[in-house]
């Protein structure tokens, strides 16, 4: 897959196969696309309508500190079957060198079966911000204040006049 030549002097991020047969490693589908495919490394694994199951990609890697890497549901899956990643967005963290699952759950009717080879995920590696909290008494001003669920929505509270 040919990518831009800022992705080329990206990151370099060491991987290993640690399931059986042979590799298959996340890829981008697309020139565009901002997450790389997962596949399952084994299978057949049948979800009944409502069921959950911990998807085995076979890969571990080394993600360098300051990233993560997130595990996100692939459109087509959720919409034509009903067959999502239920921990959405899933974290794995940059002190994690175990083999990344994937935890689909199926909130379709009908019946899904996951077969070695099949794309289940996709996941992105984003950069990670750490705080240090600063306790105060007060915390500053904002226009939307302590409004909650739905305050900016229709029908709720708030009005926000810019003008």
């Amino acid at each position: 897959m040919e990518r831009t030549k800022a992705t080329q002097e990206g990151l370099r991020i060491p991987i290993r196969w640690v399931g059986e047969g042979e590799p298959v490693w996340p890829a981008y589908q697309s020139e565009g696309a901002a997450g790389m495919d997962l596949v399952a490394s084994v299978g057949p694994t049948r979800l009944m309508s409502g069921e959950r199951a911990l998807i085995c990609t076979g890969i571990a890697v080394a993600l360098p500190m300051g990233y993560e890497a997130q595990i996100r549901p692939r459109s087509g899956l959720a919409w034509k079957y009903g067959v999502t990643v239920l921990n959405s967005p899933g974290t794995i963290d940059a002190d994690y060198r175990g083999e990344i699952k994937v935890i689909l759950i199926n909130l379709g009717r009908d019946a899904y079966t996951v077969e070695r080879g099949d794309r289940v995920a996709q996941m992105v590696i984003a950069p990670v911000s750490t705080v240090e909290w600063q306790p105060v008494l007060e915390l500053p001003e904002a226009l939307r204040g302590a409004g909650g669920f739905g305050s900016t929505g229709r029908g709720g509270e708030i009005k926000f006049d810019r003008e």
